[in-house]
């Protein structure tokens, strides 16, 4: 499986990609505005790409509810923060971002994917990216990003999930992006609560075989710390046996806030689906 991004090309077929995550946000989830503070910024950039990280993923607003962020202060946010990156580091970038306009702005600024979990509601986003030959993630949510979900109801959650992939993944393909630049997440803890958040990642491998990069976006999640009863930054195990299960099931992106640590897990893991695949002992997810 090969995945292209921008002028990079990947093969996926085992090794797994670490895609470093970098908040321009004050009130993120987990770093709770650690690196709101742009040298911060930048050196927690430069140690992600010496850890190993891949790609780098930005994202100026974060995923659950908050204060109201206009598309100016997004813009205000992201943008510099792509250029900045892609002046000093020799890898692509990815902006997490469901408006089009964004996109937009990034991708002139140096980015090639666009990673937008809302599941290309803006109607304008798939075009955006086919014109300028980017990129997307096509990420599961049931309602929209910033609304809270604390009632999740689906009819088969597996199901409901893959058949909204396959979906969005056709619309990207008509919009007239190729299959190597489409990537798939299922949306832990996006419209789910822990228990089907720990449901799919165990279900992967039908996710996995819809024919698209699978990213995995586990790290640090709540429903790890939930499941596990512990602290949200007491995580890191929970984590990487996350990757662990989620990369034997098929997963080729990594979704990481500790790029080392997601990094050793994918190339332990990728050697061991080689043996594997080439031992002819059992079948290889993916």
């Amino acid at each position: 499986m090969i995945l292209e991004l921008g002028s990079a090309r990947f093969d996926v077929t085992y090794r797994a990609l670490v895609m470093g995550i970098l908040n321009r946000t004050p009130d993120s989830f987990y770093d709770n505005g650690q690196y709101w503070d742009f040298d911060e910024f930048l050196r927690k950039a430069e140690r992600l790409v010496d850890d190993g990280a891949d790609f780098l993923d930005v994202g100026g607003v974060k995923a659950g509810p908050g204060d109201e962020v206009t598309e100016q202060e997004e813009l205000d946010r992201v943008v510099p923060a792509i250029e900045a990156l892609s002046a000093r580091f020799d890898v692509p970038l990815s902006i997490d971002t469901w408006r089009s306009t964004v996109l937009r702005s990034c991708l002139d600024a140096g980015a090639s994917l666009g990673n937008d979990i809302s599941g290309f509601a803006d109607p304008e986003y798939l075009t955006v990216a086919a014109e300028s030959g980017a990129s997307v993630v096509a990420t599961h949510i049931r309602l929209a990003p910033r609304v809270p979900d604390p009632d999740p109801i689906y009819s088969d959650l597996v199901v409901d999930v893959v058949n909204f992939l396959t979906d969005r993944a056709r619309l990207a393909e008509e919009a007239g992006i190729p299959k190597q630049r489409i990537i798939v997440d299922a949306g832990l803890d996006l419209g789910k609560i822990k228990m089907m958040s720990w449901e799919l990642l165990h279900s992967s491998a039908p996710l996995a075989s819809l024919g698209y990069p699978l990213l995995l976006s586990a790290s640090n999640k709540r429903f790890l710390f939930e499941l596990l009863e512990t602290d949200r930054h007491d995580i890191e195990a929970g984590t990487m046996a996350a990757h662990t299960v989620g990369i034997s099931l098929g997963c080729r992106i990594l979704r990481a806030h500790d790029a080392k640590a997601a990094r050793r897990t994918a190339d332990v893991m990728a050697r061991l689906l080689q043996m594997r695949s080439e031992s002819g002992v059992g079948a290889v997810a993916g």
